[in-house]
């Protein structure tokens, strides 16, 4: 009696420990990193390889775990139960009860649950070897349960065939991305990066051009020794050349080809045309993606184009370096200006010029500040109160309290910007 006794007590300990494997490997293989396997596997992983297979069919995969679980489990069960009612009669049916939970509840899930979680790539790769014959044995009973699953959820008008996820590829990648930040495991730069390279299709040039009112441009019919001190004297090595009107762009002029204009007539400035040193203007419409803008970009090998909209008035310029620095912030080189235009205070305040954009506020200050209506910080001023404030005008909005400290005719150039708790701390202190 005793050796059937320890003969029970060991099936029913490896039933637990099996239990605890289909519990691990639906954990793991759940939560396991569809891009990390996918790396893995072209590396020549083999168990990659298998993991990845098995999570193409997800549903088959988590049914085929159920199943061999709860068979298990009921198994295991059973067996306890026959066993305590033949050394304590009814009574054993209440202790099989009370020891197999706690034996089931521990050791078959929360703790193989817990291990699995605790680093699923790696813990998947460890048991994708059970899963792959658990799939084997009890694949086709996993089919047949989906099969009646469907069919029951079918007469009640639900199609599971059918259930999308509401998120697009972009915005569960965003989502992991941001998940990841507020966890320290990707710094603010880094998700700043990847948030950029995934607005490049949700973003218009308008929303990132130099406007018009800052574009640097030449007249062609100035004087040639003038165009050349004001195209040296620029910032920019590519510059809008205009006739007539400042609409009318007529050319683009590249410092180099500048330069080696110069070198070409010996220094005689007379002998220089500038619109045979300049080089036909690109149009692109406003209302064209940064992605589309990028491709565009680099088909044609061109650095800067010009913005017009729909009736073909210039709106500004967009260059390459623009949407670059979308992805990864400004980019500054020795001959930039650093001129950031957003400067905090020792008060906890920020001053902020009226041009700066939005988007290059909220990255630098990590705020969330609405940039679907207005492009910049002025124009989220005017779109919020639909009026031009005057100076010395304060209004709170989006967790902000907004004071224009500067105004030029209609354009708002300076603002103070305070955050709300910032200024409730003032007020308490």
């Amino acid at each position: 009696m005793n050796l059937e006794l320890w003969i029970f007590c060991g099936i029913i300990f490896l039933l637990i420990l099996m239990s605890g494997l289909f519990s691990g490997s639906e954990t793991a293989l759940t939560a396991v990193s569809r891009a990390r396997m996918h790396r893995l596997s072209k590396r020549g992983d083999d168990r990659a390889t298998v993991v990845e297979g098995l999570i193409e069919k997800r549903d088959r995969l988590i049914g085929v775990m159920l199943i061999g679980n709860n068979l298990i489990n009921i198994l295991a069960s059973s067996l306890t139960t026959s066993m305590l009612l033949n050394l304590f009669g009814q009574a054993g049916v209440a202790y099989a009860t009370a020891i197999m939970t706690v034996l089931l509840v521990i050791f078959a899930e929360v703790l193989p649950k817990s291990w699995a979680i605790s680093s699923p790539d790696r813990n998947a790769l460890a048991l994708v070897r059970f899963a792959q014959i658990a799939v084997m044995i009890f694949g086709p009973l996993s089919d047949l349960v989906n099969w009646i699953v469907r069919r029951i959820l079918g007469l009640f008008g639900i199609d599971l065939g059918s259930v999308t996820s509401m998120l697009s590829a972009q915005e569960e990648l965003r989502g992991a991305v941001d998940l990841l930040h507020r966890d320290g495991s990707v710094v603010k730069r880094d998700r700043d990066q990847i948030g950029g390279l995934l607005d490049l299709r949700e973003l218009e040039v308008y929303d990132v051009m130099i406007h018009r009112t800052d574009m640097d441009s030449i007249n062609a019919d100035d004087p040639i020794e003038e165009i050349i001190s004001q195209i040296l004297a620029s910032h920019h090595t590519r510059i809008p050349v205009w006739r007539g009107d400042n609409d009318n762009i007529v050319g683009v002029v590249h410092a180099k080809d500048l330069v080696r204009a110069i070198r070409d007539s010996n220094r005689d400035f007379s002998k220089i045309n500038i619109m045979k040193v300049a080089t036909k203007p690109w149009f692109v419409p406003d209302t064209t993606t940064l992605q589309d803008q990028l491709n565009a970009f680099l088909r044609r090998k061109a650095h800067i184009a010009i913005v017009v909209d729909e009736y073909g008035d210039v709106q500004g310029l967009i260059t390459l370096e623009d949407i670059l620095e979308e992805i990864v912030g400004d980019i500054a080189d020795e001959h930039d200006i650093d001129v950031q235009g957003c400067r905090p205070q020792p008060d906890g305040s920020v001053l902020v010029d009226g041009s700066v954009p939005i988007r290059d506020l909220n990255r630098a200050l990590d705020w969330n500040l609405p940039d679907a209506e207005a492009t910049t910080i002025a124009g989220l001023v005017i779109h919020e109160t639909q009026s031009i404030p005057t100076e010395k005008q304060a209004f709170t909005f989006h967790g902000k309290r907004f004071t224009v400290l500067k105004r030029e005719k209609n354009r708002i150039t300076r603002l103070r910007i305070r955050p709300l708790e910032d200024d409730e701390k003032t007020k308490t202190g």
